[in-house]
């Protein structure tokens, strides 16, 4: 092959076939895709998602979505389900069931099972008039013009298509549930995004004695050993209630140092910030993230209802954590 060859235009015809194939789903989106969602908001059971081939994967994609955003799904493939594992299948399941061709030998052999134990079938195919179609309760059509793959072997847009119709049923569903993010993070509790969602502040904070703390008439030069004993880069001025009255930082001591103040005969309430940004135990870790870089600040003083320090910390904190 020539070193000239154009991937480019090769990969920009790509595009554009695949955007047409899911421009054409708009006018799919029709009183079957109502019906569709309705059986699955109903479902009493789980979503048993199916599929051969290409088709499987884009089936166990979606499945895994749709259990991510609120609807119980997970994948069956239809040739182990010839094989024993219809028996994952229980009443008030509803199927769904993909195949382009909607011939799939290995789902058409599923369905007299499927249609004797009563349950609910939806198929995803890109042929109306198929046998999947007509046996099917609702039928989704996913019907492309054309494939990407010039040889029109591989599915290519019609996967893409699959996959889209998919992605539609499973955000409607959620959207219809009311589901939230607290929801996602239930089934997300691992890895950067589950710390994200569900760690709060008073999961990760610095307590008691590792909270930094002085009183106003504490010298400068003592306030900074305090700084240094917990290594958070600041410490709260409480008074004798033990309430928050400022917070020295080692931005605060830079300017301190500008205006050539006397560290070791300065008291710290001359030179604290006063008025300064504080976080509540409760609140979601990734909210004082953005608190944070709002008031690009690098910590934050935790405090109770009495506006007193109950805990503190820093950026290296929420690295660790894992949130950032």
């Amino acid at each position: 092959m020539s070193a000239e060859f154009d991937y480019r235009k090769t990969a920009r015809r790509v595009l554009d076939i695949e955007k047409a194939a899911i421009d054409g789903l708009y006018q799919y989106l029709d009183q079957d895709f109502d019906a569709a969602c309705r059986l699955m908001f109903r479902c009493q059971g789980k979503v048993i998602v199916t599929g051969m081939g290409k088709s499987g994967h884009i089936a166990n994609k979606i499945a895994a979505t749709l259990a991510s955003t609120g609807t119980p799904a997970f994948f069956v493939h239809p040739g182990e389900a010839s094989h024993g594992d219809l028996g994952m299948i229980g009443q008030g399941d509803v199927v769904l069931a993909l195949s382009n061709s909607g011939e799939s030998d290995e789902i058409l052999s599923l369905l007299p099972v499927l249609k004797r134990r009563g349950l609910k079938l939806i198929c995803l195919t890109g042929n109306p008039g198929s046998t999947m179609a007509r046996e099917a309760d609702v039928h989704l059509c996913t019907r492309v013009e054309q494939e990407a793959c010039p040889l029109g072997l591989a599915p290519t847009a019609s996967t893409t298509a699959a996959l889209v119709m998919g992605d539609a049923l499973a955000v409607a569903l959620l959207e219809a549930r009311g589901f939230t993010a607290d929801d996602f993070a239930l089934s997300h509790p691992g890895g950067a995004l589950g710390k994200r969602l569900l760690l709060r502040v008073g999961d990760l904070m610095h307590k008691d004695e590792r909270v930094p703390r002085v009183r106003p008439h504490t010298l400068i030069i003592e306030a900074l050993l305090e700084i240094g004993r917990t290594g958070l880069g600041f410490t709260a001025v409480v008074d004798e209630q033990e309430r928050l009255v400022g917070i020295y930082t080692d931005g605060d001591l830079r300017r301190t140092l500008d205006h050539k103040i006397d560290v070791h005969h300065t008291t710290i309430e001359q030179v604290m910030t006063r008025r300064c940004t504080t976080a509540r135990a409760q609140m979601l870790a990734a909210e004082a993230v953005k608190l944070m870089e709002e008031k690009k600040i690098s910590g934050l003083l935790v405090v109770d209802e009495e506006n007193r320090p109950v805990g503190a910390f820093n950026m290296h904190d929420l690295l660790r954590a894992g949130v950032i």
